[in-house]
């Protein structure tokens, strides 16, 4: 203090603002409280709630890594089980892909017309029928149907659990705290590929890919049940009109002891009550800009990322040649299968360490600089990685790894990570969601395009070619996002709205 003597604080804060006046959800949620003696708090504290609905959301995501970046350590078996055509084999990869397209664009923005809550609820539970359901699986298009349904239910969970954290938390943490949840989707991607590893390891056999599934049962059974729990956002009954319901969500979103803030007064905006937006809202006005960055930059990472990501093992035996054009027998299939999947989860781990740059990044930085450096560093790893097609021995194995590894580095840190993060943000509230759910079902047409052409594509074209392919498509990225850039670092939603 000026005078030179110090004031010992308690150890709580305690709120001294006023709260007389008529606030915003984000206000309060915004705010900061007092020490004793007067200084602010360095940071706005997470409540209890807080922190729920952030690991809620944060395990959806990890779903989505496990069941889809599975798909590629099971397939080769269930193609023997099943006895898939190359067609059908297209099938099977893109299946999740293409509901979590129409999930995230017919279901996700059902959130701005009956709330973030309720949908993020009904996602969970329609992602552990189809779950149960695909473990039983006894012909191919029964497979197909559950491996739909369970996209469904991910594509849902990509508008609503962004916005269930980024409308329930402190403006200076919101990047931090939505990346570091969509960094489950690596954590899943890794733990989905090490779990096949394991169970191929424990049961060399043609079912073992049902196992694979199975070990999301129990998750998901403890995730869905959990969620009913979280309260709505205060933000969406406001614009609803609800400012009673608005009031109690709050409190219990921000409860603490102490207690702070004391009182909730929220203003009525009621230029916005029941104002309910369509999708051709999204292409009206500043919007347009806002569709465009959200959308065609997510589309062309997809396209690499969800390429790259299942079909690593694949990639990983056709160029290293481990085994023959065809395995000649089951066990020589499973050894295969489980050395390719040992090989692919560890290039995953670079997905989680692109991640932590990310989360570590976002806000200092900005979303659009990161997704720019995101991309071109995408291409730079495309190249590397292609240069393995030519090399042979040892140079062959470290280009192609080394190739992978930057890609998952490069594209987490940027485009993968900054691509949902942005398409939560630069949405007005009552089109929030479904702009980030059109966002995310444009992006996963990129994603099923390459899972249901690229085994065709690798026989017809070659790894090489195909890589050449997708460096192009990067550069794009970074020259679309810079274009049509709109930064949202430092805003809170409402200033965004």
């Amino acid at each position: 203090m000026p005078d030179g003597t110090t004031t010992k604080r308690s150890t709580v804060p305690l709120d001294v603002r006023p709260t007389s006046r008529e606030r915003t959800p984000q206000t309060y949620i915004d705010e900061r409280p007092n020490w004793s003696d007067g200084t602010v708090v360095s940071m706005t504290p997470m409540t209890a709630m807080q922190w729920r609905i952030w690991w809620l959301a944060a395990a959806g995501k990890f779903f989505e890594g496990l069941v889809v970046f599975m798909t590629g350590v099971s397939l080769p078996l269930i193609a023997q089980e099943f006895h898939l055509s190359k067609v059908e084999h297209g099938m099977v990869s893109a299946a999740s892909l293409a509901g979590i397209l129409v999930g995230a664009v017919g279901l996700g923005g059902l959130s701005d017309r009956f709330g973030r809550r309720s949908m993020f609820i009904a996602e969970s539970f329609v992602f552990l029928v189809f779950l149960a359901l695909l473990v039983v699986s006894p012909n191919f298009p029964w497979l197909v149907t559950c491996l739909f349904g369970l996209g469904l239910a991910l594509g849902c969970d990509y508008p609503t659990a962004h916005l269930m954290i980024s409308e329930s938390i402190p403006s200076s943490v919101r990047g931090r705290l939505v990346l570091a949840a969509f960094g489950f989707q690596a954590v899943g991607a890794l733990s989905g590929t090490a779990v096949g590893w394991l169970v191929l390891k424990n049961m060399p056999e043609l079912g073992a890919w049902r196992w694979m599934y199975a070990t999301a049962l129990i998750p998901a059974v403890l995730v869905a049940l959990r969620r009913f729990g979280v309260t709505e956002s205060a933000s969406w009954l406001v614009h609803r009109g609800e400012i009673e319901p608005a009031c109690h969500s709050l409190k219990r979103l921000l409860s603490r002891k102490p207690a702070y803030p004391r009182e909730v007064r929220l203003a009525s905006r009621t230029e916005h009550h029941h104002k309910s937006g369509s999708y051709l809202d999204l292409f009206r006005g500043r919007n347009l800009r806002a569709t465009m960055l959200a959308s065609v930059p997510w589309f062309l990472q997809d396209l690499g990322t969800y390429g790259i990501g299942i079909f690593t093992p694949v990639i990983l035996v056709k160029t290293l040649g481990h085994r023959p054009q065809h395995a000649g027998n089951l066990a020589q299939l499973i050894s295969n299968d489980a050395l390719a999947a040992k090989g692919a989860a560890l290039i995953d781990v670079l997905l989680i360490i692109g991640i932590v740059a990310a989360v570590l990044l976002a806000d200092r930085l900005g979303r659009i600089r990161l997704q720019v450096i995101g991309f071109l560093g995408c291409a730079a790893g495309l190249v590397v990685a292609s240069l393995s097609t030519t090399a042979t021995g040892a140079t062959q194995t470290v280009l192609i790894f080394a190739g992978f590894m930057l890609f998952n580095f490069m594209t987490n840190m940027g485009p993968n990570a900054q691509t949902y993060l942005l398409a939560g943000e630069v949405f007005p509230t009552h089109i929030r969601g479904q702009g980030a759910g059109f966002a995310a079902a444009f992006a996963k047409m990129g994603a099923v395009t390459t899972a249901y052409l690229f085994p065709v594509m690798l026989a017809d074209i070659g790894t090489r070619h195909l890589l050449y392919i997708l460096v192009g498509t990067s550069l794009l990225g970074a020259v679309v996002t810079w274009l049509f850039r709109i930064e949202t670092a430092g805003l809170d939603l409402d200033t965004l709205s």
